[in-house]
């Protein structure tokens, strides 16, 4: 199991706490981009579960593999290269996630995603889960399963600490 982190956090001049990955995925953008917007491709690596379909102003409640759950709003969905959605826990806490997909050599397509927003004790938590997230995303794009999430996220969180000492 890696412990090797391959995404970046910081905080923010405000406190807040932002996430980013970035990383080339052996897909087209259109493979690519029904891979983090469909939900049933999003169910295989990301949301277990939808209570709708999302749309361009709509918002879904969903259950993600990390246990997140709550209401996710989309807020920009530019096909094939941008997605903005604001996601909204139980508690009211909400950050924003956002994507950008760009082709690259040989039919390959980097994929930037950020998350904005949360507190800054909540940073390493979710680079740590976020980079599970694109992993599991790269296993399911090559035709495998992801194995279980929690364990992942166990092994790299410490390394996520690290990165903001």
């Amino acid at each position: 199991m890696t412990t090797t982190t391959s995404g970046t956090v910081r905080i923010e001049d405000d406190g807040t706490g932002t996430v980013h990955m970035d990383r080339v995925y052996p897909a087209g953008i259109d493979d690519l981009w029904d891979a983090v917007t469909a939900p049933e491709r999003l169910a295989r690596w990301l949301v277990v579960a939808m209570d709708g379909t999302p749309a361009l102003g709509g918002t879904v409640r969903a259950d993600f593999t990390s246990q997140w759950d709550g209401s996710v709003r989309v807020d920009v969905c530019e096909r094939p290269d941008h997605v903005l959605v604001t996601m909204t826990d139980d508690d009211g806490g909400s950050t924003v996630t956002e994507a950008w997909l760009t082709p690259v050599d040989d039919g390959n397509t980097r994929l930037v995603l950020e998350e904005r927003g949360f507190t800054a004790d909540e940073v390493a938590d979710h680079g740590a889960g976020w980079q599970v997230h694109v992993e599991d995303l790269a296993t399911v794009l090559g035709g495998g399963e992801p194995e279980q999430w929690l364990p992942r996220w166990r092994a790299l969180q410490p390394e996520y600490v690290r990165l903001l000492s």
